[in-house]
């Protein structure tokens, strides 16, 4: 079989290296032990495809299926059933959702017209402005409200949560949708990426100011103007030196005997400015992006005809992402914990901070510049928070001030039950609205 149709043998060994740390943790000194590693990829990609193949004969994202089954498969110790407990924890698993990201939002850029999302940049940029200063001010009010006694950095902090989008839920819908390419479509993506961005700044910037009130010490308002030139930087030299070094390296490609190098060097790119970003201080999703975006036909068209089944870079990438990401979307579910819902006080909190979630980018949706654009189907598609606002939790529940910790248990619970409504809510809202 050719490299293009991706062989058997070649997927096992890539997922080997992936599994390969996680393997030697839980083997110890008893040598390889890949049983829960294989029972954990059973389980996860036979809920995958049996929850997206429900929910699309429903008529709606395999996505939203995908994270019900990971939310079912997690809350399975509720009713007693404990045998699946525990999948979550597994590193290897955890690595692979990752890579899932990787191949999602490099996919996303591949499918991404640079010249059209130019035409649609200053709304992207606004609309990125407004969906975090909006949802910010609104979390830190309500947060406030519910816990008078809290520190006021804080309140600011759970309102740094509801800053960023995920990018990855709303990617995965939209292409699923087939709406990738139009002009809504390349507004919330490009929005979302900058959105990205600018809720690491804030997250930065918030975490600097708490650490150094926890040493009490003045906070540096270099570091946040170090951070924003990075970021620009990055974003700047991934675009114009990236799409000159892969008209050249495609094309020196094309000149090698060696054959089924399309797949090989279009992954090189991915992987290396993920890792780039990751090395600036972005997240490495942002370097996916970028990879996909100076990734351009007229640079690999030469190095694909020479290949005898001429699979396009798209092609090539299907399989990889049909196993990689849903794996993202099932382990996100099974970090919910329907215990949270139970609880009155914690669910009251919960409710109002989904509201203000909602609400808040809502307003970003005024940044519309262009004619003939449904804003609400732009504001819809930045409501999800996704992994981003799981991860910025996550951060404020291991930061303290004066001993107390910023996040508390309450706070996270709450913050929890908001990334997952409006991670639920955001595909069948989507869907509704690109189908009226």
């Amino acid at each position: 079989m050719s490299v293009g149709r991706l062989p058997l043998p070649a997927l096992f060994a890539a997922a080997f290296v992936t599994l390969a740390p996680g393997v030697a943790r839980a083997a110890g000194e008893h040598g390889v032990d890949l049983q829960p590693i294989l029972f954990g990829l059973t389980l996860v990609i036979l809920g995958a495809r049996l929850g997206g193949e429900l929910f699309e004969r429903l008529r709606l994202p395999a996505v939203l299926g995908e994270l019900i089954a990971g939310i079912t498969i997690g809350n399975l110790p509720l009713v007693g059933i404990t045998a699946f407990a525990g999948l979550a924890q597994i590193p290897s698993l955890e690595v692979l959702a990752q890579l899932g990201v990787l191949f999602l939002l490099f996919g996303v850029g591949l499918e991404s017209d640079l010249g059209q999302m130019r035409k649609v940049g200053r709304s992207a940029t606004l609309v990125a402005l407004l969906g975090v200063v909006a949802p910010m001010i609104l979390g830190y009010f309500v947060t406030r409200l519910f816990f008078p006694d809290h520190n006021r950095l804080a309140d600011w902090f759970v309102g740094a949560t509801l800053c960023a989008t995920s990018v990855g839920i709303t990617a995965r819908v939209l292409a699923d949708l087939g709406k990738t390419r139009t002009p809504e479509g390349r507004i919330i993506l490009g929005a979302a990426v900058i959105d990205d961005i600018l809720g690491l700044i804030v997250l930065a910037v918030v975490a600097g100011i708490i650490q150094a009130a926890d040493r009490g010490a003045a906070f540096d308002p270099m570091s946040v103007l170090s951070i924003l030139l990075k970021s620009l930087a990055f974003l700047a030299g991934a675009i114009v030196i990236g799409r000159w070094l892969s008209k050249h390296a495609f094309g020196i490609a094309s000149r090698m005997k060696s054959r089924g190098l399309l797949l090989p060097l279009a992954l090189l790119f991915c992987f290396g400015f993920a890792w780039l970003a990751g090395v600036a201080g972005l997240a490495p999703i942002v370097g996916a992006f970028a990879a996909g975006l100076i990734l351009e036909e007229v640079h690999y068209r030469e190095l694909r005809d020479q290949d005898s089944a001429r699979h396009d870079l798209h092609e090539l990438l299907k399989p990889l992402s049909a196993f990689l990401v849903p794996i993202f979307f099932v382990t996100m579910g099974m970090q919910v914990d329907l215990r949270a819902f139970a609880r009155l006080d914690v669910l009251g909190f919960a409710a109002v901070l989904t509201l203000v979630a909602i609400l808040g980018k809502q307003v970003c949706s005024l940044g519309v510049l262009e004619k003939g654009v449904d804003r609400l189907t732009v504001g819809l598609g930045m409501i999800p928070r996704g992994e981003v606002g799981l991860i910025f939790a996550s951060i404020g529940a291991s930061l303290t001030i004066a001993g107390e910790r910023v996040i508390t248990s309450d706070v996270y619970s709450a913050v929890v039950v908001m990334v997952s409504l409006t991670t639920l809510l955001t595909p069948p809202l989507l869907a509704w609205r690109f189908r009226r």
